[in-house]
């Protein structure tokens, strides 16, 4: 936390250093956590961007109050939301908010980003209904309470907790089961 409270000084101080080391020291989580929410690795980066653009301009005012981690995934979260709900507004789509954009299985930059031995639960978070995708991916991965997830998310903190209780079972079920929407199905050896 010290490191932090001193980059973010050095930061409102105008240092492009400072901004430097923050973006080096988030950017494979922040990018992570997008890729999972969004999973589409290009809108992702395009949200990071975004989030460091924002946090850019507010150089001499920001004032940190938590975990810079913390706030960083939490912006990350928003800008992801909104592209999913701008991305259905733009196809005409006002299916369930929770709707989680498929993952191309095919996709090299998706493999890259989970990697071999994660493959697997990359697609099931995708499988995940958003809102538990959300709880799921800020509480473990960025390490935001239930408290600050509720905030980010304006809903209570039971129902968070229930998001996060049902996004495992959920997880652990697709798991054991290994069975995803895009896979193709194993045929048998004759």
């Amino acid at each position: 936390m010290l490191t932090e409270t001193r980059l973010v000084w050095r930061f409102n101080r105008g240092c492009r250093d400072a901004l430097r080391e923050i973006y080096e020291r988030h950017k494979v989580d922040l990018v992570t956590l997008a890729t999972a929410l969004l999973a589409d690795k290009t809108d992702a980066e395009d949200v990071v961007h975004d989030v460091f653009l924002r946090f850019a301009r507010s150089t001499g005012k920001f004032r940190l109050t938590g975990s810079l981690k913390g706030f960083l995934a939490t912006c990350v979260a928003n800008g992801a939301r909104n592209r999913n709900l701008a991305g259905r507004r733009r196809a005409g789509h006002e299916g369930d908010p929770s709707d989680a954009p498929a993952p191309d299985c095919q996709r090299p930059d998706w493999a890259a980003v989970f990697g071999d031995d994660l493959r697997r639960v990359g697609l099931a978070l995708a499988a995940l209904p958003y809102e538990q995708r959300e709880a799921v991916l800020l509480h473990l991965r960025s390490g935001l309470t239930f408290r600050a997830i509720a905030e980010v998310q304006a809903v209570s903190i039971n129902t968070v907790q229930g998001r996060f209780r049902y996004g495992l079972d959920k997880l652990r079920a697709l798991l054991d089961g290994e069975t995803f929407p895009c896979e193709q199905p194993k045929t048998l050896p004759k």
